[in-house]
């Protein structure tokens, strides 16, 4: 897991050529300008999903994980809470259709999106997004999906 600044987002260019080929698209184009969907940036390998949504309230929720694709999440408009642990277990089968487990666990780690922050969750790591902020109720949010298993 890898929280920082936007204008911080280039320093981890080399991790992965997937989320390269993220970092710089997202330097070269404006978030803000894309419609709410999907919009492709590389095929199924990076895409990125622009939703407004009303968020949880954090206790209780559970986390999520994926197999093969890094989370990295942007708030465009409001802030959002979100919570990250190490050790979870998992409440449902595994979903590979859709990519995505759910699971129970103390959260370890946490911070709140918005005011140019991100937050990137790598395949494996439980994360719980799209949490009730302290100023926040729903946000404008992208996603960047980003295949980086299998």
């Amino acid at each position: 897991m890898i929280s920082d600044s936007l204008s911080c987002l280039g320093r981890y260019l080399g991790i992965h050529p997937a989320l390269d080929t993220a970092i710089r698209w997202l330097g070269a184009n404006d978030l803000n300008a894309l419609p709410t969907g999907c919009t492709e940036v590389d095929g199924r390998t990076v895409y990125i999903n622009v939703m407004d949504a009303g968020l949880r309230p954090a206790e209780g929720a559970d986390f999520e994980y994926h197999h093969l694709y890094a989370d990295l999440q942007i708030d465009l408009a409001g802030s959002e809470y979100w919570a990250w642990t190490a050790r979870a277990t998992p409440t449902a089968p595994f979903d590979p259709a859709a990519d995505c487990g759910f699971a129970a666990g103390p959260e370890q780690s946490s911070g709140l999106l918005g005011e140019g922050r991100f937050a990137l969750f790598l395949p494996g790591e439980y994360h719980k997004p799209s949490c009730i902020s302290p100023v926040s109720r729903q946000v404008r949010k992208a996603v960047v999906k980003i295949r980086m298993g299998g």
